[in-house]
């Protein structure tokens, strides 16, 4: 019979949080690392694909962000890293979608543009674009439906996307549905979970435009469930922000674990390249009692990634170590 995305996604185990073991798989093949990498599951391979990272200088001197279309694929959690190929152009910032029929690439953008594509990767069949170009968002999958939340449609919008777009992969060539959005404020960088029939949906940032017309920040804390039949209820807010936490959340005996994540404590840090690095505590939100706690913490700060079940464990390819800094680092947890 065959699975259901549910079942592959939000795998329940019985294991605690603070058990969760972690060690390093071999470090991606680029010494500087890539923030907004899409990753995945394809052909039973670890994916990590596009990005983005600095090469000659760090932001606040005038450094140039670089982005890249390489796919690298790890074949087996002692191999090596071998290059898959390419995405059609240089991205990141989307969403990456797992499924038992293979990655699908959702939306993500560069440096003067965000795109509406949505592809498999791997897989020559059609998928519908976007309704507007889209990065920056959340997603996950519940029952074999992908969710979008939020995200913003040009790398120089003030104001994220109210948006919460649903594409059935059961129907062919369906299009995707504009759902009613999220109650709460519209948000960038939030993350996602897919777990007893609902998808759930944590902080992020909402964007206003400053004095200088750039976009500013406001840190949430909120957090949100959705149920197809009955649509959207308020959850209990989170302990703290956790904005560009690895997406989607996984789902560790009954809890959707938020691992790290920027809290905004340290946005004004000076000097910058001195920046500590973001929180490593776990945040744990049980399902049963609908509570937040804390669960130990993660030995990585690394925010604006992905969390993959591949291969029987929770795995966290590079992302942001702190603002500028990307890392290489592969880290892993088995699923007991």
């Amino acid at each position: 019979m065959r699975r259901t995305l549910l079942s592959f996604m939000s795998l329940i185990v019985a294991s605690t949080a603070a058990d969760l073991n972690w060690s390093q798989l071999p470090p991606l093949p680029d010494e500087r690392g890539f923030a907004g990498s899409f990753a995945g599951v394809s052909r039973g391979a670890l994916v990590v694909a596009g990005g983005t990272h600095f090469i000659d200088k760090m932001p606040w001197e005038g450094g140039t962000k670089l982005w890249y279309a390489t796919a690298f694929a790890l074949d087996k959690p002692d191999g090596q890293w071998r290059i898959l190929g390419k995405l059609p152009k240089p991205n990141g910032y989307g969403v990456s979608i797992t499924t038992p029929e293979g990655l699908v690439i959702v939306g993500g953008g560069n440096a003067t543009a965000h795109f509406r594509e949505v592809f498999w990767l791997q897989k020559e069949a059609p998928l519908p674009p976007l309704p507007k170009p889209c990065a920056f968002m959340s997603g996950c999958v519940l029952d074999d439906v992908i969710y979008l939340a939020g995200g913003i449609e040009t790398p120089t919008a003030t104001r994220a996307l109210n948006t919460f777009w649903a594409l059935d992969l059961k129907q062919k060539n369906a299009p995707w549905q504009e759902l009613p959005p999220c109650p709460g404020q519209p948000r960038i960088l939030s993350c996602m979970a897919a777990a007893n029939g609902a998808v759930h949906l944590f902080s992020g940032a909402a964007l206003k435009p400053g004095r200088d017309g750039k976009p500013e920040r406001e840190w949430l804390n909120d957090a949100w469930a959705y149920q197809p039949d009955t649509g959207w209820q308020k959850l209990a807010n989170m302990p703290r922000v956790a904005v560009a936490a690895p997406n989607p959340a996984p789902v560790v005996d009954g809890k959707i674990l938020i691992l790290g994540g920027d809290d905004g404590a340290n946005a004004n840090f000076e000097p910058k390249s001195k920046h500590p690095g973001f929180p490593r505590a776990v945040l744990a939100f049980d399902l049963k009692a609908q509570a937040w706690s804390t669960a130990g913490e993660v030995p990585f700060s690394l925010v604006t990634t992905n969390a993959v079940l591949w291969s029987g464990q929770i795995v966290i390819p590079g992302g942001e170590a702190r603002p500028g800094v990307r890392s290489p680092q592969v880290w892993s947890a088995a699923l007991k």
